[in-house]
């Protein structure tokens, strides 16, 4: 009779400990709050933002106290790790950031100085890119292209 009141009481405790784990463990389908703020700094204000088709969006953010621009490419449904990039250009300082891999929400931060110029950026989700050139300056008009590849 112990012996049997042993294994009932395992088992129980072996169902409740995987019932738990189940009830408290994350979902694939759980979207993490990710925010280009949470990217890229608190001290970073989106400035600019271009569409990824419905995948998601890439920001452009600047911080006004040391002149950087921060981007930060974010998917709308992380899921499945596919191809996420972003980056950022500045033409006048030839000064280039990046960031490019498999991902599940995001890619970024990649930041440059850019107080005072014209800045170059975008990024991908998938299949989906997005480029937007001569941003966030007064003398140039900004030029958008998205294309599906």
């Amino acid at each position: 009779m112990r012996i049997t009141r042993n294994v009932a009481t395992a088992g129980a405790l072996t169902a409740l400990a995987v019932g738990a784990a189940t009830v408290f463990s994350p979902t694939a389908s759980a979207a993490p709050n990710v925010t280009p703020q949470g990217v890229c700094g608190s001290a970073y204000k989106t400035v600019n933002s271009a569409p990824v088709g419905s995948l998601g969006t890439v920001y452009l953010t600047y911080n006004s106290s040391n002149g950087k621009n921060c981007v930060a490419t974010i998917r709308a449904n992380p899921g499945k790790a596919v191809h996420v990039s972003t980056y950022v250009y500045v033409l006048a300082t030839d000064e280039w950031a990046e960031d490019s891999g498999i991902y599940t929400s995001y890619a970024g931060p990649g930041y440059v100085y850019g107080k005072g110029y014209c800045v170059s950026w975008g990024g991908n989700i998938d299949n989906v890119y997005v480029s937007v050139e001569n941003s966030n300056c007064a003398a140039l008009k900004e030029h958008r292209v998205t294309e599906v590849r």
